[in-house]
């Protein structure tokens, strides 16, 4: 067999050539075409926490952060960090 990519004669049942390393067949599955699209939730969610991190923060500096804004921002923060888990994944 002769490699297409070098012209080096190379071995009838050879994967790839010895010489350049080019394959001797076509791939079985095609690569991806372009970017992976993302989903922006993790992004909206970070977000949306940040806001009511600093919506709060005054009352915060005064004294005690009242426990309703420290859950939401807990559960928030809980909810991004197991999405991104969930993408990793994947």
């Amino acid at each position: 067999m002769i490699c297409k990519s070098c012209g080096t004669e190379i071995a009838d049942k050879a994967i790839v050539c010895f010489r350049c390393g080019a394959s001797t067949s076509e791939p079985k599955v095609a690569p991806p075409t372009g970017p992976a699209r993302r989903s922006r939730i993790p992004v909206v969610l970070t977000l949306l926490v940040v806001a009511i991190a600093a919506l709060f923060m005054s009352q915060a500096a005064a004294g005690e952060t009242p426990r309703l804004v420290s859950w939401t921002v807990a559960g928030l923060a809980l909810i991004v960090l197991v999405w991104q888990l969930v993408q990793r994944r994947r």
